[in-house]
C-alpha cells in the first residue's frame, strides 16, 4: 500500500469507498482508510514432519487500489480501480537445521460481493521453493511452480468457488457474511503445497459461532478454526489447524496453533530506517 496510501490521501475517500460499497460504515472507513496498515504478530506452533516447531506468524491487513485487468496494485488513481482489503500472511519457523519461510497474499474487494481477485503463495526452505497463484477472471486461472517432480510448471483453470484464503479477509469486512453449511472450498495454497495436494475444490463443512469460524475437510482429515473478536474491527485472535503430519508410518494428527501477541497500526512502508527497529519490539518480534 505504500504508494496507494498517497493515492488515498489525494482523492476523495468518501467518493472512492462509496463506489466500492455504499454499505461501508463510517467506522469501517475511519479504520481502514486512514493511511495505515494493521499488523499483528502471533506466537506460532507449527506442525511439520510429525513434530511441533515454534516460530512467528504475521497478519498484515491493509486497503489499497487494485487494477482489475492486470490484477496488481494500482500506482495511480483511476475510476476503474477496485478497492481491496489485502492480507499478507507470513510464517517463519525452523525444522531442525533448516528454516521455512511462507507468505500468502490475498486481494479481496471491500465491496464483499465476489471472490478474491488474486491469491498467491510462496514457500522457501533449503531444499527449494514453490509458488502458486490464482487469478480471478472468467474462471479461476491457476499457475503453479515447484521443485518437486510432478508439481513443476503447471497452468490450469477451475470453476469459481469459495477459497479458504479469501475467507480470512471476508471475515474482517463482515463475519456474518461468511459461508456456512456444506460447501466446496479450495484449501489455502499454503496447505495444498505443503501437503502436496491438488489445488482444487474439496467438500467442506463450515460453521460460524460467536467469535469462531470452523472449516472441516473430511477428505483431507483437516479442520481449521479461526478465532476472532465478534465486534468491529473483528480482529483475529488466533487460529488452530488440525491435520495429518509426518510421512508413512510416522503420520499422526497434530495441531498447529497461532496465539496473538501484539497489534500495531502504522504505515510500515515508511518505517525502514535503523531507528525504526524499535517498532519490532512493540510487536514482540526478535
Amino acid at each position: 500500500m505504500s504508494k496507494t496510501s498517497k493515492i488515498a490521501a489525494n482523492v476523495n475517500q468518501e467518493d472512492t469507498t462509496k463506489k466500492s460499497n455504499p454499505q461501508l460504515s463510517s467506522e469501517f472507513k475511519s479504520y481502514w482508510y486512514n493511511g495505515e496498515a494493521e499488523i499483528t504478530s502471533y506466537k506460532l506452533e507449527q506442525a511439520r514432519y510429525g513434530e511441533i516447531h515454534e516460530g512467528t506468524a504475521m497478519l498484515i491487513f491493509v486497503t489499497e487500489d487494485f487494477l482489475p485487468k492486470t490484477q496488481v496494485k494500482a500506482e495511480t488513481y483511476d475510476a476503474s480501480n477496485i478497492s481491496v482489503l489485502k492480507l499478507n500472511a507470513t510464517k517463519n519457523f525452523n525444522t531442525g537445521l533448516y528454516p521455512y519461510s511462507i507468505m500468502q497474499s490475498t486481494f479481496f474487494p471491500v465491496a464483499n460481493d465476489e471472490h478474491a481477485l488474486k491469491i498467491s503463495s510462496s514457500i522457501q526452505e533449503w531444499c527449494g521453493q514453490v509458488y502458486a497463484q490464482l487469478n480471478n477472471r472468467a474462471m479461476f486461472e491457476i499457475t503453479s511452480h515447484s521443485y518437486f517432480q510432478g508439481e513443476a510448471d503447471k497452468s490450469f483453470k477451475l470453476e469459481k468457488t469459495w477459497t479458504e484464503n479469501e475467507l480470512w479477509t471476508k471475515l474482517r469486512i463482515n463475519p456474518l457474511d461468511l459461508p456456512t453449511g456444506q460447501l466446496q472450498i479450495i484449501p489455502s495454497l499454503e496447505f495444498t503445497r505443503l501437503r502436496h495436494k491438488a489445488i482444487k475444490a474439496y467438500e467442506a463443512n463450515a460453521q460460524l459461532k460467536n467469535g469462531q469460524y470452523t472449516i472441516n475437510y473430511p477428505e483431507l482429515s483437516r479442520e481449521l478454526t479461526i478465532l476472532f473478536n465478534p465486534e468491529f474491527p473483528y480482529n483475529i485472535i488466533g487460529w488452530e489447524e488440525k491435520t495429518i503430519s509426518g510421512f508413512g508410518a510416522n503420520t499422526e494428527v497434530l495441531t498447529t496453533k497461532a496465539t496473538k501477541l501484539k497489534t500495531l497500526k502504522t504505515a510500515y512502508w515508511n518505517k525502514n530506517k535503523k531507528a525504526d527497529l524499535v517498532l519490532r519490539d512493540s510487536l514482540l518480534l526478535k
